[in-house]
């Protein structure tokens, strides 16, 4: 039980490297009855983003700009205590920093073509809303 599941994928073929990965436990905050006092459950996952050689420097670059709210000297850090055991707290911490990752270091989204919209559709648009209009006018009791 204690191999990891790991390589973590962040994309492609890139994944976190286990080197770099920098461990801390300590013990769960909340219930958890008499094994909680003596066990450290809960994990701190610590990755030195400005230092990796793992990541390509572009994907470097895009997500220190992306991440750089979460950075504390140029590392991003990622907590896990859901789980009443270390191991899965691990593999939980683990999955959420790959992920975290991959989503900081994702091309940004190709830029929205504005389209003209038809005339004929504007024009059909503009003609409802006149007769909506009138239809509307003709409720009012100024008339009676």
């Amino acid at each position: 039980m204690d191999v990891m599941s790991g390589p973590y994928v962040i994309r492609g073929s890139v994944s976190l490297p286990e080197a770099e990965l920098i461990w801390r436990f300590s013990r769960s905050s909340g219930p958890g009855g008499q094994h909680v006092n003596t066990s450290d459950s809960q994990v701190e996952l610590r990755f030195d983003l400005a230092r990796t050689e793992a990541l390509p420097e572009v994907w470097k670059a895009r997500a220190l700009e992306r991440l750089a709210s979460r950075l504390v000297g140029g590392v991003v850090s990622v907590r896990a205590s859901e789980h009443r055991s270390q191991w899965r707290n691990r593999e939980t911490a683990a999955v959420r920093l790959a992920s975290l990752l991959a989503e900081a270091t994702a091309p940004p989204p190709k830029p929205r073509r504005a389209t003209k919209i038809p005339r004929g559709i504007n024009e059909r648009r503009l003609r409802e809303k006149k007769q909506r209009a009138q239809t509307k006018n003709g409720r009012s009791g100024r008339d009676w």
